[in-house]
């Protein structure tokens, strides 16, 4: 799913008040944050990522490899955090309405 210029910056503008929920250590992506990611992003639908220092990737390297194995859509990369979008697939629950 491609999001749209006006979409991106909707999803900016809500993820800015997001604290970090997802770190990327030294190990980089590994299953453990995979698994982490899918379960956030499942309930949340948007959230902020930050990666270590200590961490051999930057930040838009992990954003891309965690958006590719969690099939979510990388929202924005600033410094060492990043911002990553998934519609949940559970019923019953209010979604994030995309312009």
């Amino acid at each position: 799913m491609a999001l749209t210029g006006r979409q991106i910056r909707q999803l900016r503008s809500l993820a800015h008040h997001l604290e970090p929920v997802i770190t990327v250590g030294k190990q980089g992506v590994a299953p453990a944050v995979v698994d982490q990611a899918n379960a956030a992003l499942e309930a949340h639908e948007l959230i902020k990522c930050s990666v270590l220092e200590n961490s051999g990737l930057s930040a838009r390297e992990a954003a891309d490899q965690l958006a590719e194995l969690t099939r979510s859509e990388v929202v924005q990369v600033i410094g060492r955090r990043f911002s990553l979008y998934r519609e949940t697939s559970r019923e019953g629950v209010e979604k994030i309405q995309l312009d």
